[in-house]
């Protein structure tokens, strides 16, 4: 089996920083089409440049939790590349929670940014994937892999909401997986710890105490550059995981295999 990406256009989400990031510039080295997606615009322009036409990447700046952005992204995907068989969902936000406070509004804004952004544009990039495999009776019609956390399966009192999103992302990536496979549509999801996000990253930042902590906790003993998850998601990309749908792929140096770190799990 090929773990080639090679040809293939893919969607990639938050793609200005960090992890998104990572994995956008990886399928584009790996020969893929690209159009890297993210609400910073700024940061788009930065990392791609503001007048890219040509080449196998382009950049789409929009806010996804709007119906009518998903729409124009992939409009603006199919114009610019044709077709679309890979959809990372890398979008995502943590807040901090109180969970004894009924006013907090965290557990709904996690949903709508964490969960709700990956499902719309799941169901409108699947719609495109379906259209395009009409006459083809062989092969795959496209894969979509959504970017989870390991949180989702650890507790920690300042992270309800981001918890629950994961979590709810998790299931989603199963449930998306059995209703899609008649259409030969994978679903997969990478969840990650001690890897470097962009919010790790900013918790990090003057607190070298509690990346001694992470390291500690971690069997591997680091934390994970970016570019290390954006193998994985290659994988679950390519024809190399053609059998695999419905799976949570864990990538966290072993974290989540020993006692769970007092502080939040990114």
């Amino acid at each position: 089996m090929s773990f080639s990406i090679a040809g293939k256009t893919a969607i990639v989400t938050g793609a200005a920083n960090g992890i998104g990031l990572a994995v956008a510039r990886h399928f584009a080295d790996h020969g893929a089409n690209v159009m890297f997606a993210d609400m910073d615009e700024s940061g788009l322009i930065e990392e791609v440049g503001e007048n890219r036409e040509e080449g196998n990447i382009r950049y789409f700046a929009g806010d996804l939790r709007e119906k009518l952005t998903i729409a124009n992204l992939l409009s603006a995907t199919i114009d610019a590349f044709d077709t679309v068989d890979i959809l990372v969902n890398g979008c995502r936000q943590v807040v901090h929670s109180n969970a004894l406070d009924p006013e907090d509004e965290s557990v709904i804004t996690m949903l709508n940014q964490n969960l709700m952004t990956s499902l719309r544009l799941s169901q409108y990039v699947a719609k495109r994937m379906v259209k395009q495999a009409e006459g083809k009776e062989e092969g795959m019609a496209g894969s979509i892999i959504n970017l989870s956390s390991i949180a989702s399966r650890r507790s920690h009192p300042n992270l309800l909401a981001y918890s629950v999103s994961t979590a709810a992302l998790d299931q989603m990536t199963r449930s998306l997986a059995v209703a899609l496979a008649p259409h030969r549509i994978r679903v997969n999801a990478v969840a990650f710890g001690s890897v470097m996000s962009a919010s790790l990253q900013s918790t990090l930042k003057d607190n070298r105490d509690y990346r001694n902590l992470i390291e500690d906790n971690t069997p591997l003993g680091r934390i994970a550059g970016p570019g290390e998850l954006a193998d994985a998601v290659q994988y679950l990309a390519s024809e190399g995981s053609g059998f695999m749908t419905g799976q949570i792929l864990t990538v966290d140096g072993g974290r989540t295999l020993v006692d769970p770190v007092p502080a939040p799990a990114h």
